[in-house]
């Protein structure tokens, strides 16, 4: 059974001992030649399968997701690594908190595996006769990011570029300190992650939405303090750990009673189906025709974020992703038809900052 770490990945190396330090030089004494063998070292064939998985973990930071892009096992990348290390003599890749990382060795390799794969792309654009970006993206999003500019983005890339594939996974989460496995993260609120960069793409606000039917039954709340006599539809306490989200519950009252869930799109059905006050993105409140606004003074503005990794970033394929995702999130929402009253009108987005 091969022992693994905090992040589920299998252990390299020696049984019961850490990764070894970075091999850079020390202050003072001769950096070593070129980035193929240590001295002394005798020579291995470098494959350039295992330059491209090295090029893989280096942009997704996790095995399985790296074995993922690649269509191959965790194990299979693995072995593709421990076959590099003893091909240049030194390790290319550290387990840090975070995910696996480059020692500088690695980050010699890194730019050897991008020539691998920028020359596999001028062959395959020989062989078809177009600039076609291939490979794999992989994208995390909040449910209504994704529904309302994601999905439309990463099909219109598709279209573009027939030979690239995607991968969208809804999450609503703050970015994660530690490698992720996706290329790219959407999400609430502005993100402090080290070694990554952060792009603003839209804002919208969170506010109250019911039916016309529960508010003659239950009555109309006039202000935010008198939210006390209804129930709640919103996410479930202490679950999401993104702190602009928390804090949109706990801005109101303790309510009557709530129906609470980790999906925004079953807060939109439960609050279409009479279920109580729903908090909910303006943009999918206002697209329903079975909503109506509440309290409309209660207004959180909250801001999507894109945060990308500068290693995934040098892909051609992600960058083109980022690209588009950045273009559509500029342009108003188009509730689809899985929401009823996708046609009407909804508030469209403040543009990014400059």
């Amino acid at each position: 059974m091969p022992h693994t770490d905090a992040h589920g990945e299998p252990v390299r190396g020696r049984t019961g001992a850490g990764p070894r330090p970075d091999s850079s030089p020390r202050p003072g004494t001769a950096p070593r030649p070129g980035p193929h063998l240590r001295p002394g070292h005798s020579a291995h064939p470098v494959a350039p399968d295992d330059l491209l998985t090295l090029l893989a973990v280096a942009r997704l930071g996790k095995y399985t997701a790296a074995a993922h892009s690649l269509g191959i096992n965790h194990t299979t990348v693995s072995r593709r690594i421990a076959a590099l290390e003893k091909s240049v003599g030194d390790r290319v890749l550290v387990n840090a908190p975070e995910g696996w990382e480059l020692t500088s060795r690695g980050r010699e390799l890194l730019a050897v595996a991008e020539d691998i794969e920028a020359a596999l792309a001028r062959a395959q654009q020989t062989v078809t006769g177009a600039a076609e970006l291939t490979g794999m993206v992989r994208v995390a999003a909040p449910e209504g990011f994704s529904l309302t500019w994601a999905a439309p983005a990463l099909t219109e890339l598709q279209r573009l570029h027939p030979g690239l594939q995607v991968e969208l996974v809804t999450a609503t989460q703050r970015a994660r300190q530690y490698r992720s496995g996706v290329d790219i993260e959407i999400v609430v609120g502005r993100p402090q992650v080290a070694r990554s960069l952060s792009y603003q793409l839209n804002a919208y606000s969170l506010g109250l939405f019911a039916t016309p039917e529960y508010l003659a039954a239950n009555g109309t709340p006039g202000t935010v303090a008198e939210l006390t006599d209804h129930r709640l539809v919103y996410y479930i306490e202490h679950t999401l750990g993104v702190d602009v989200l928390d804090s949109a519950g706990a801005r109101l009252p303790e309510p009557r009673g709530f129906l609470r869930s980790n999906s925004m799109l079953v807060h939109v059905r439960a609050a279409e189906h009479g279920a109580g006050i729903g908090l909910l993105p303006n943009y999918l409140g206002q697209a329903s025709p079975a909503l109506v606004r509440v309290i409309p003074e209660f207004d959180l503005r909250i801001t999507y974020w894109a945060n990308v990794r500068r290693e995934a970033l040098r892909n051609r394929g992600v960058e083109a992703a980022l690209e588009i995702l950045r273009e559509f999130s500029a342009r108003p929402p188009v509730v689809p038809e899985v929401l009823p009253g996708s046609a009407l009108p909804a508030e469209a987005p403040e543009p990014a900052a400059d």
